[in-house]
């Protein structure tokens, strides 16, 4: 119990506390140009900011690939987030860019909705594919780690519809990028992680790829009675998208949260691979030592991103 605290904890501290500040400083690159999206309506989530990372070589002229990056409050700016931590995206693509290894990307970073962002990113499907007594379970999981007072309904459909149809059209239309399937990526971490292979089945014919780092499979904050990796892994078997077309990365460590996540990524590969992923188009990497936070991430983000944006 007392190691389910500490987790749960730690989870919430890298994830919520920091998100849910009233006023949002501008974030500020050491690299481009961040211009805010704050005017983003939706019909179908709850509102929200979009910070767009344009490099300093983005002219409007050619065309760029796009990443939708999760958690994006998080991506750029150490200075403005709670842990003084941040993943320094815009300096990770810049060095790999003037050393000739990544094509020409954008980077849109959609913040969470604080409160709301574990219902956002937890896959529906799985969990709707859960018996009433399995729901329950992990209801009660997730209120013993304060995640859900109330009744947990994902509505992680409706998040990836408002990516797809709502706020693409808008990037489509406002910056000079490609529009399709293979320019166009996705990425995150933990929950973030997970909403990312989501939307990778889910919208096969949007996406090319997915980076999923620290993937947070349990769902909950315990691997005891839990049934969402299974779900999850049921899920991948019937869903994963078509190896000739789609590229798939997923990485964790072993510490601190992450320490929930080998087994479990050991069992996801082997469905990859059993779907027909090859070393070409799926990589998965396994780090010793490496805990659940925003600088562990900002470490082996140059994988992720040469793997699905090589030139």
């Amino acid at each position: 119990m007392r190691l389910f605290v500490l987790l749960a904890g730690l989870f919430l501290s890298t994830t919520l506390h920091a998100q849910t500040a009233p006023t949002p400083p501008l974030q500020k690159p050491v690299a481009g140009r961040i211009e805010r999206l704050d005017n983003v309506t939706s019909q179908l989530v709850e509102p929200r900011l979009v910070d767009v990372w344009l490099p300093a070589n983005y002219d409007g002229k050619r065309r760029f690939a796009v990443l939708y990056m999760h958690d994006g409050q998080m991506l750029f700016d150490s200075t403005t987030t709670w842990n003084h931590q941040a993943w320094n995206v815009d300096d990770v693509v810049t060095r790999l860019r003037q050393a000739g290894q990544l094509q020409d990307v954008i980077v849109v970073g959609v913040w969470n909705a604080g409160p709301r962002r574990h219902p956002n990113y937890f896959p529906q499907k799985p969990f709707e594919q859960l018996t009433t007594a399995q729901r329950d379970t992990v209801q009660q999981q997730l209120r013993q780690a304060g995640r859900s007072p109330e009744a947990f309904q994902p509505n992680s459909d409706a998040y990836l519809r408002y990516l797809v149809t709502e706020l693409k059209p808008l990037i489509d239309r406002k910056y000079r990028v490609y529009t399709d399937r293979a320019h166009t990526f996705v990425a995150g971490s933990s929950m973030g992680g997970l909403i990312s292979m989501y939307a990778l089945c889910e919208y096969p014919q949007v996406f090319g790829g997915a980076a999923c780092l620290s993937t947070h499979w349990p769902g909950t904050f315990t691997l005891r009675n839990n049934p969402m990796p299974e779900a999850f892994i049921s899920y991948l078997r019937t869903h994963l998208p078509d190896p000739r077309t789609h590229r798939l990365y997923f990485d964790c460590g072993d510490q601190t949260l992450d320490a929930l996540y080998p087994a479990i990524q050991r069992q996801v590969d082997a469905v990859v691979q059993q779907r027909g992923y090859t070393p070409r188009t799926w990589l998965t990497r396994y780090v010793p030592g490496a805990n659940h936070s925003e600088q562990a991430w900002n470490r082996r983000l140059a994988d992720p991103l040469r793997f699905l944006l090589s030139k």
